[in-house]
């Protein structure tokens, strides 16, 4: 049943597609925005627009469709607060109308902001039409500053692996200023980068210092040998010093045989958000906090009409693509019409927050250089999980 709506929501977008979503209104000044997304469009359908893949709907569609779907739901509440914005709508993996077309069309040159919901090399090209266009990029997804420099119109939302180290360390030293803090990690570059941060943090926090050890474990490890370094009469911090799955799938896997006999706490990585070991009943015992720069509360009234609207038409619930999309155009969209050509001085305004309480400072790599790199949401939450739940999140 879900896949057949999903084909048809598809089909409806591919038909209209091409077209800008607006509110036609007397003479007032209109704002024009880009959305960037992949939806492979030209992949799945035919030059005769039949859908060629029969009943199959493969699912690599689905993140970058739900949050197409998000961006929709917020046009509707800005149509329906009568904003004066064009929005054009671009499929990153269109093959007829490649991104590089896109940003040297003529159609592009008019364009006020860009959001992005893109890969390294596409978050990287969008960065650099935007700086050559003086207008914000807000990039929504891709958590990595992709080498760029000198950039004040590059938002990254999604906040950078080392923000989520300083922020992290700050927790713990909020949370944990006493206990025993054990990171385990495995070998790799990406993972001496993450010691490294904490160790560059730990030199210039202003407060006490954590004493941090760290333990490199090869591919194959077991429960007994994670013992070795845990405390029966004190609580031990486990770290997981490593953004790869499958490291952190058999850490909760171990960690979780032990957590009866230990008094332990696992503080994972912010890709952990989909990680399926936590869900499993075997962790049940276990308390797990990781990082994630969104929020979103089930109090919250827009979230709450989306859920309803997802299960009275899709009998199911928003993913977080949804959530993204919608927050991302309404609140930048709104910010666009207070600040026009301007824009780029607002986007770090507090203002029309929907779900998640974005941060966004500017950045500058080099200490010596007060030239800004680009704007990046410092702001974290960090979820608790506990019997299968999420058990808080602050």
């Amino acid at each position: 049943m879900l896949q057949r709506l999903k084909l048809a929501f598809l089909i409806v977008l591919l038909f209209s597609f091409h077209h800008s979503y607006s509110q036609t209104d007397s003479g007032a000044k209109r704002f024009q925005v880009a959305v960037f997304t992949p939806l492979y469009l030209d992949s799945v359908f035919d030059a005769n627009q039949v859908y060629k893949l029969d009943k199959y709907f493969p699912k690599y569609i689905n993140p970058g469709l739900e949050f197409y779907e998000g961006v929709q739901l917020a046009l509707d509440s800005l149509q329906k607060e009568k904003a004066q914005l064009d929005v054009f709508v671009y499929d990153l993996k269109s093959i007829t109308q490649p991104l590089s077309g896109v940003i040297n069309s003529e159609t592009f040159s008019t364009i006020d902001l860009i959001i992005g919901n893109v890969n390294n090399t596409e978050m990287v090209m969008l960065a650099n039409t935007a700086a050559q266009k003086k207008i914000p990029f807000i990039n929504v997804n891709f958590p990595n500053d992709g080498g760029i420099t000198n950039n004040p119109y590059l938002v990254i939302l999604s906040s950078t692996l080392k923000t989520h180290c300083e922020g992290i360390y700050r927790f713990m030293q909020r949370q944990f200023p006493l206990d025993e803090i054990i990171v385990f990690r495995k070998k790799g570059v990406q993972e001496d980068r993450l010691q490294n941060y904490f160790n560059e943090f730990a030199k210039v926090t202003a407060s006490v210092p954590l004493k941090i050890k760290y333990v490199t474990l090869e591919s194959i490890f077991d429960s007994t040998l994670l013992a070795l370094y845990l405390n029966k009469n004190r609580t031990t911090i486990c770290v997981a010093g490593s953004l790869d799955l499958n490291f952190a799938n058999s850490l909760c896997q171990q960690l979780s045989s032990l957590s009866d006999k230990f008094n332990l706490k696992l503080i994972g990585m912010p890709n952990w958000d989909g990680l399926p070991e936590l869900n499993k009943p075997g962790m049940k015992t276990l308390e797990v906090i990781y990082s994630t720069p969104f929020n979103l509360s089930n109090s919250n009234n827009v979230a709450l009409s989306i859920q309803d609207y997802y299960k009275n038409k899709f009998y199911s619930r928003p993913s977080d693509m949804v959530y993204r999309g919608y927050e991302t155009m309404y609140r930048f969209g709104k910010l666009l019409l207070q600040y026009g050509t301007a824009l780029s001085t607002g986007v770090t305004e507090k203002k029309f927050t929907v779900f998640t309480d974005f941060d966004i400072q500017p950045v500058s790599t080099n200490k010596q250089n007060i030239t800004v790199d680009y704007l990046e949401n410092k702001k974290l939450y960090f979820v608790r999980k506990l019997n299968g739940t999420i058990a808080g999140i602050n």
